[in-house]
């Protein structure tokens, strides 16, 4: 299994793997149903985004993105979803290990990620990968822009490579 960088061709895939229009607002926070495949692919054009997929034998898994703000040294980890069929396999946590790694790999200290506070499967798998909720405050802070109260967790950026790649 590895991690791989976004095409365009694959917006087909990923545009298929919300179930329904809820599962969108969780995915990217976005109301409409289905999401159309131009709105995934033009999410790449952000110079400071950079979509993965997790691949194994060729087959498309996993899709997540990493938001890169070198101003404030962090990265968030964004738009993180499994295919439907693969999900409840632990591959969701295997895809943020990924971005995790790559994200420390670009020399960033802090990676961050908001979860939809309603999305208790997503917050299982992130808090299973090592993230862990950031201060009150700062949550506070940081949701004062926001359309809902996400969860915010910070992942650890100690973890040595070699236990990432065990778990992997």
């Amino acid at each position: 299994m590895e991690l791989r960088p976004f095409a365009d061709a694959h917006a087909v895939t990923m545009a298929t793997w919300p179930t329904s229009a809820d599962e969108v607002v969780m995915w990217c926070g976005r109301k409409e149903f289905p999401v159309d495949i131009q709105t995934i692919t033009d999410w790449q054009r952000d110079d400071d985004v950079r979509a993965q997929v997790l691949v194994e034998d060729e087959k498309v898994l996993g899709y997540g993105e990493l938001w890169f703000d070198a101003e404030e040294d962090e990265v968030e980890l964004a738009r993180i979803i499994v295919a439907p069929e693969q999900r409840g396999k632990g591959l969701g946590r295997v895809l943020v290990w990924g971005l995790l790694t790559q994200a420390v790999g670009a020399g960033f200290s802090d990676v961050f990620m908001r979860v939809h506070p309603d999305n208790e499967k997503a917050l299982r798998c992130y808090r299973g990968a090592g993230f862990m909720p950031v201060d009150a405050g700062l949550a506070e802070n940081w949701n004062a822009a926001q359309p809902v109260n996400y969860v915010w967790l910070q992942g650890d950026t100690e973890a040595p490579a070699a236990e990432l790649a065990q778990q992997q």
